[in-house]
């Protein structure tokens, strides 16, 4: 008897379920008017001191909540909770992503109708996160320079995909091997359409720029929310 050769497909989107609910999360969060930016970067990029600097500033005219996704603990949450907001913790324990499932489980316990911005902090890491949507508007990531100037080239997608990218930690970059004019070009060869901010959450350089950009994001969302309302009332 001659050997048969069994040929199968693995065709299927294993992250169709991802998306499917992802896509109900994008439909509630627009129904709310709120809009959701999802923070991405590694372990100690300066995630986590970029909201400590950044929601004491926006909360004086934004109504803001956080997602604070981590493997264990809830310590960056309870750092971020010093600024009067709602934090709400998930814990993958274990796992490198936070993902739409996980969001729309945590969803109904934020008053999403009274909040202007969501702030999903994710998981440090610079691969899996960029390949789950978690319904948001934009993407930033974090990009420290005590990384290496290495991270766009080996972690392109990351930066290819963001809306914003933040080069922190600044301040460091007389005493770190880090060619900044070298990763603005790769930067931009990768991603011509998201600003290149730098940052120094020691020294408060930067911050003007970035936090700009947070509020126009949030009135490019409200400008979107009255305009369907206004055309369902038409």
């Amino acid at each position: 008897m001659a050997n048969t050769v069994v040929k199968v497909k693995l065709a299927r989107d294993l992250r169709a379920k991802n998306k499917s609910e992802a896509a109900e999360l994008r439909s509630l969060f627009k129904r709310h008017g709120v809009c959701v930016l999802n923070i991405l970067g590694s372990p100690g990029a300066g995630k986590t001191t970029l909201l400590e600097e950044s929601l004491p500033k926006l909360s004086t005219d934004l109504r803001i909540a956080v997602i604070e996704g981590d493997l264990y603990t809830a310590r960056d949450a309870e750092r971020l909770a010093q600024s009067n907001i709602q934090v709400v913790q998930i814990n993958t324990e274990g796992g490198c992503h936070l993902d739409a499932p996980m969001i729309g489980g945590v969803a109904h316990e934020l008053p999403l109708s009274q909040l202007d911005l969501l702030i999903i902090e994710n998981v440090g890491n610079l691969v899996c996160p960029a390949g789950f949507d978690l319904g948001e508007d934009a993407t930033a990531v974090v990009l420290s320079v005590t990384e290496g100037d290495d991270k766009p080239e080996k972690y392109p997608q990351v930066f290819r995909e963001a809306d914003v990218i933040l080069l922190s930690k600044t301040d460091l970059l007389p005493y770190v091997p880090f060619n900044l004019p070298e990763v603005r070009d790769v930067l931009y060869s990768l991603n011509q359409k998201a600003p290149v901010l730098e940052l120094s959450a020691i020294k408060g350089d930067g911050f003007v720029s970035w936090l700009d950009w947070v509020r126009q994001l949030v009135e490019q969302k409200r400008g979107e929310t009255h305009g369907c309302e206004s055309a369902r009332a038409r």
